[in-house]
């Protein structure tokens, strides 16, 4: 019986795994950049980790295989990455002895070009399959993060593999995904983390496609908006992130190195919640609340080489803050406004404010819902404008009304939106709620398409 730890990032959707090799030693899937529950889950049980196995080059998210290595792990990775730091490199239908285990490679381009399942094999019997994003509950992997030319091409490739390779392992075989429910990697997916090749053959509709055609047909259709940050990490990821050992911690900065350091073009970013923010915040600074999901909104909007200040609440995790940063590739973090907004305030320079409602259409203002367009579809108010969050961060700023009111699904990412049209000079209020808040206040149904 093989021991399968996993490890899920609830923010990126993504899951990786602690092995239990049998002797001591342990072979970690996917690592994210911060090491530390794997090194935490090793220890408690009495393991030391040997191999850091990737499946791809990550797109979401900055590997932490090199950070393992610094720890005496060998890197395990695709030949055709041409990455650019110690590893060994492997191909399709290559084995590697784990001792009484061995990782056979399998050829599954399509998410990626150069991306590999691995079958972990015991004696002649095979036990699991790490996927990565070629089969993924409910779904796969997108193929769109290349190149748009190769958006096409990739899709027919992973049809193949799946029909070619993946499907002829046994049924009751279990497949543990990178990618998955959440994550901006994946096509709309079932929610599960895990699956087995039967339980997909059954029930995943792009397998269920009858054809070639119709699978890229399925596939392509259903692909939305992904970060912009999705383009560059695949590049830092080959050439080797920056190995930190110990993350950095966020050092305090005076109100007057904040102001000097906005003069300098800073972005200042407040992390608080988005009550605390809409009572008072640096005029042009762009929240994003601090929840599971900071990272992806950070990467997708705010520029990689920015330098980055932040404004916090005493009780805020600082450590978490770093941790999603850095995962995503952000290193430019100049630190924290010392004394928060009241030491601001106390400066005697400016606050801003934003209006927070729960109620229905306060004052007559254009509504924008910022959800993702698959959101949209799936049920919003009437009259409602959808412009997703991403888009705001380009010219899609210049579309929206003078004043709005903003929506989402809570009310974080419409503060986001909020922040961004306020520094735009546009007027903006939000709406604490979602569309189906909405419908029970004012008794309107939600439209869907």
């Amino acid at each position: 019986m093989v021991t399968i730890i996993p490890f899920v990032d609830e923010g990126l959707g993504n899951s990786s795994y602690l092995v239990d090799l049998g002797d001591g030693r342990a072979l970690v899937v996917d690592p994210i950049r911060d090491i530390t529950t794997y090194v935490r889950s090793a220890d408690q049980h009495g393991l030391r980790v040997a191999y850091s196995l990737e499946t791809h080059l990550h797109a979401d998210f900055v590997s932490g295989s090199r950070e393992l290595a610094r720890l005496g792990a060998s890197v395990l990775a695709p030949r055709a990455g041409r990455i650019r730091f110690s590893h060994r490199g492997l191909g399709d239908g290559e084995e590697v002895d784990l001792g009484g285990l061995t990782l056979r490679a399998i050829g599954t381009p399509g998410h990626t070009p150069e991306h590999l399942g691995y079958v972990l094999v015991d004696g002649e019997t095979p036990v699991a399959l790490f996927s990565g994003g070629a089969l993924i509950p409910g779904g796969v992997a997108r193929t769109d993060l290349i190149a748009d030319d190769q958006t096409e091409p990739l899709a027919r490739s992973l049809f193949r593999a799946l029909h070619g390779r993946v499907l002829l392992l046994p049924d009751d075989l279990p497949v543990y995904p990178t990618h998955g429910a959440g994550s901006f990697c994946s096509t709309p997916s079932a929610g599960e983390r895990t699956t087995t090749i039967g339980r997909e053959r059954a029930t995943n509709p792009l397998l269920a496609a009858a054809s070639e055609d119709e699978f890229v047909d399925r596939l392509v259709g259903g692909l939305g908006s992904y970060p912009a940050y999705f383009r560059r990490l695949r590049e830092i990821n080959r050439l080797g992130p920056r190995v930190y050992g110990l993350a950095p911690t966020l050092s305090l900065i005076s109100v007057e190195d904040v102001a000097r350091g906005i003069e300098a073009g800073a972005e200042v970013v407040d992390v608080r919640p988005i009550e605390a923010f809409a009572a008072a915040h640096l005029a042009d600074s762009l929240s994003i609340a601090l929840r599971p999901a900071f990272a992806s909104w950070l990467g997708w909007l705010v520029a990689p080489d920015r330098p980055l200040i932040f404004v916090l609440d005493p009780e805020q995790d600082r450590n978490d803050l770093v941790r999603q940063a850095l995962g995503i590739g952000h290193e430019r973090l100049e630190g924290e406004l010392a004394g928060g907004i009241e030491a601001w305030a106390a400066s005697g320079r400016p606050i801003a404010t934003t209006e927070l409602t729960t109620k229905p259409d306060p004052h007559g203002l254009p509504l924008v819902d910022i959800r993702q367009i698959s959101e949209y579809r799936t049920g919003h108010v009437q009259g409602a404008l959808s412009v997703e969050l991403g888009d705001l961060a380009g010219s899609a700023i210049s579309d929206l009304p003078s004043d709005a009111l903003f929506m989402c699904g809570h009310g974080e990412r419409a503060m986001t939106a909020a922040s961004l049209a306020q520094r735009a000079d546009h007027g903006a209020a939000v709406f604490v709620g979602g569309p189906k808040d909405w419908s029970r206040q004012t008794g309107n149904a939600l439209l869907r398409g």
